[in-house]
């Protein structure tokens, strides 16, 4: 089935602005016309791509469209680019979506993405160990993921390990574990998880301690405020090495187990049919990692 270019870029145009009059504004035509293309798309489908509301979503067949035409202008932009390097307008620059955890995103990612020319990023935040499953459902083009193995139609290029520490308040572990890291002491104190996917804390507690425990848990989805969680002694929790050290260093925080890192491997999954417009970030995501992880 064949697709008039023109529809996709206007669908794919709603879905990135978020409506039809802003879509319209961004592709100079009126928002008649962008509902005509978008009518006819649909149409041509033959089922709804797109839920009016403020913001317009994409139905599933909808964002399947979408990413279609997205590729699309990815692989036009890699050869322009390759044609006429300075040629390519930010308005013009196709966008890239890519499944990424929060830490990454919060320790040694940004650098990679700001020097990977060609591409606007659209960033889905998930955990490393779910990050695989964006690519599976051909959500995303490339993830950062805690699997190995490649995902069906990808490379996967290893990128090193981000290093945890488990860390907490003085106050905090004077209060909690006067008498040491024992596995009653674990059970009570309060711990801090990024959302429900996140096993990191029972994962370290479960290795130290040689127990299964379910600790109370506050839920704090933020990298930042997980080390800010920390030194105002709200819980403890497994922090990015790199994020506390100075803290770490000043006595602001303590390691619970100095000795018992936990190290989380990384992956970066790319899609092979997109190698050549990934080159660049796939290099700079390699050697960003180079400089960061373990």
């Amino acid at each position: 089935m064949h697709f008039d270019s023109a529809h996709l870029t206007a669908l794919a145009a709603i879905l990135r602005h978020g409506s039809f009059d802003m879509a319209a504004t961004h592709l100079g035509v009126t928002p008649s016309a962008v509902s005509q293309r978008i009518r006819a798309l649909e149409e041509r489908a033959g089922t709804a791509l797109i839920v009016r509301g403020q913001p317009c979503i994409a139905t599933g067949a909808g964002a399947r469209l979408a990413r279609h035409a997205e590729n699309i202008r990815l692989l036009e932009s890699s050869v322009l680019e390759q044609m006429a390097p300075d040629s390519m307008q930010a308005g013009e620059l196709p966008m890239v979506r890519l499944a990424v955890n929060a830490d990454s995103l919060a320790t040694w990612l940004v650098p990679a993405l700001a020097s990977a020319r060609g591409a606007i990023w659209d960033l889905v935040v998930d955990d490393q160990d779910h990050a695989a499953d964006w690519l599976r459902r051909g959500e995303v083009s490339a993830a950062v993921s805690s699997h190995a193995g490649p995902v069906p139609g990808c490379d996967s290029m290893s990128l090193g390990s981000l290093r945890y520490i488990a860390t907490a308040s003085p106050a905090f572990v004077a209060r909690w574990f006067s008498d040491g890291l024992t596995p009653e002491a674990a059970a009570a104190a309060p711990l801090m998880m990024f959302n429900g996917k996140d096993r990191l804390q029972h994962r370290w507690i479960s290795e130290v301690t040689g127990h299964r425990l379910s600790p109370p848990a506050h839920r704090i989805a933020s990298t930042h405020a997980f080390v800010d969680a920390a030194l105002a002694g709200l819980g403890w929790c497994m922090n990015p090495e790199s994020l506390v050290q100075t803290h770490l260093d000043s006595g602001a925080l303590v390691a619970l187990r100095p000795e018992a890192p936990l190290d989380v491997p990384l992956f970066w999954q790319a899609s092979r049919l997109m190698t050549n417009v990934l080159t660049p970030l796939n290099r700079a995501v390699r050697d960003a990692a180079a400089g960061k992880l373990k």
